[in-house]
């Protein structure tokens, strides 16, 4: 992954508890910039990342992720005092993924993705227990004509209580049924196998492992970055072999669906 310098704070994109905002970088670039001392943290940037370099490995159709650094300086320059407190608790790295100027969000009465990309997305987002694609926020936008993955913070919410993650490693992801794409997701069973082979045990080890130890902090289940690491590398590696539960829910939503 790529490591860009912020310049210079272009505009925040909306309201929420990450408070995203596009950044002016220092590759003559733009990026849409989540900060690690946003309210949700930097385990939303971690599930950003992890989910994010997934789908990328699984050849979904997603905006460059990039790391972002931010020098307590950017604050200097920025007269709203939220925005100084935001950027001066974000000093270090922080996640970014590029801009897509122009883009617009998918409206499912304008466009819908074929249906093996549809049941890509939804087998994508069973297993990593993405709350956010449903019609309501569906985190997908039309660039170019062509369908991208935004936003995965509110991904793997299990990483948020440790202590019952091993149970839900094994349960099936009932929430598939709001998802956005499911109406058309006909081919989730028929995905399935190709994209699991896609994710062997290494393949998960270095997306993890790209994860920085200054994320992987105040978290009472770990004594060491290397210990939390690598319980996301077990959750992941053990939620593949055990994918028939959210396959299954998947594909009984789909049909209940329609």
């Amino acid at each position: 992954m790529r490591t860009v310098h912020a310049l210079r704070y272009v505009t925040p994109l909306r309201e929420g508890g990450s408070l995203p905002a596009v950044v002016e970088t220092d590759d003559d670039g733009m990026v849409v910039l989540k900060f690690r001392g946003a309210g949700q943290g930097p385990k939303a940037l971690i599930a950003e990342l992890i989910a994010g370099e997934i789908a990328r490995t699984l050849g979904l159709p997603i905006p460059e992720i990039l790391f972002v650094e931010l020098d307590r300086e950017f604050a200097r320059t920025e007269p709203d005092p939220e925005i100084q407190d935001l950027i001066r608790a974000s000093e270090g790295l922080n996640l970014g993924s590029d801009y897509l100027p122009g883009a617009i969000n998918y409206d499912p009465a304008a466009m819908q993705p074929d249906a093996e990309l549809a049941s890509k997305i939804v087998w994508f987002d069973a297993f990593t227990s993405n709350v956010d694609r449903t019609a309501r926020n569906p985190n997908l936008m039309v660039w170019h004509r062509k369908l991208y993955l935004i936003d995965h913070g509110a991904a793997m919410y299990f990483h948020h209580d440790w202590a019952s993650a091993g149970e839900a490693c094994k349960k099936p992801f009932v929430l598939i049924r709001d998802h956005v794409l499911l109406p058309v997701a006909t081919q989730i069973a028929e995905v399935d196998a190709g994209l699991a082979v896609m994710l062997p045990d290494a393949e998960i080890e270095r997306i993890v492992g790209l994860v920085p130890d200054s994320w992987l902090v105040d978290e009472p289940a770990f004594d060491s970055p290397t210990a939390y690491r690598q319980a996301y590398i077990d959750y992941l590696q053990h939620r593949l072999r055990v994918r028939a539960a959210f396959v299954q829910e998947a594909v009984r939503a789909h049909t209940a669906h329609v």
